[in-house]
């Protein structure tokens, strides 16, 4: 985020002048299910009403309330703007050079353009987009993590669990035999609800460990012996 925060402090534009700041991190490969992430949706009061009206394009929509995040909307959030960052899920190929246009869903970024021109409308109609701020997690208690299970997080998942959006050749999680799709529900016995537990439970092993993941799979539950 090197550059955002080097615009937030260089702007072109006088920030008196800009309405919101929205970010399209990473919306090439939109899934079946059409489902799309749209985090920061707690930074202005305007925000829920205005994605719910814009939304005539058939979108299964996650949203959470933060403003900060992994990505260039954080930059904007701590200059007290509206943003919204817009996600349509990870994928195995992120960070690889297997990640190539031929994977792109254009049809999908299309769709999710159509939805922001429909919300920039909105917005065109409203006064300026009041500022909140959201109830953001201490960066300082975030887990330093000595292992890692070796897994893609589905992000756009809401259920009970960790789903997994995919596997990495040749770290634990594979090594056990654990495929995409399966939802981790325990680590080493700890129930894991969301993501965040996975992370604050990830945090307590070490180099070695050996522990025993339980996971649902096609919902059959089953058991994954992990050596970190």
């Amino acid at each position: 985020m090197w550059g955002s925060n080097y615009y937030t402090e260089h702007p072109t534009i006088d920030f008196k002048d800009v309405t919101a700041m929205l970010n399209f991190d990473m919306v090439g490969r939109l899934n079946p299910e059409s489902k799309l992430a749209i985090n920061g949706v707690g930074t202005s009061p305007g925000w829920p009403d205005l994605i719910k009206s814009s939304n005539t394009f058939g979108f299964d929509i996650t949203s959470s309330e933060s403003g900060i995040g992994p990505s260039d909307h954080s930059s904007f959030y701590v200059m007290d703007m509206p943003v919204l960052h817009f996600f349509s899920g990870s994928h195995e190929d992120y960070h690889k050079p297997s990640d190539d246009v031929d994977k792109i869903n254009s049809a999908g970024m299309v769709r999710i353009a159509n939805l922001v021109v429909a919300m920039i409308s909105g917005m065109n109609n409203k006064e300026k987009m009041q500022f909140t701020k959201t109830k953001d997690a201490d960066p300082s208690s975030s887990p330093k993590l000595e292992v890692t299970l070796g897994v893609l997080p589905d992000y756009l998942y809401d259920g009970a669990g960790l789903r997994l959006d995919g596997v990495r050749d040749g770290k634990p999680a594979q090594i056990a035999g654990m495929k995409k799709g399966d939802i981790i529900t325990h680590m080493a016995g700890k129930d894991i609800k969301d993501i965040y537990a996975y992370m604050a439970v990830l945090g307590t092993f070490h180099k070695g460990d050996k522990i025993k993941v339980t996971a649902l799979r096609g919902g059959k539950e089953m058991e994954f012996d992990i050596s970190f």
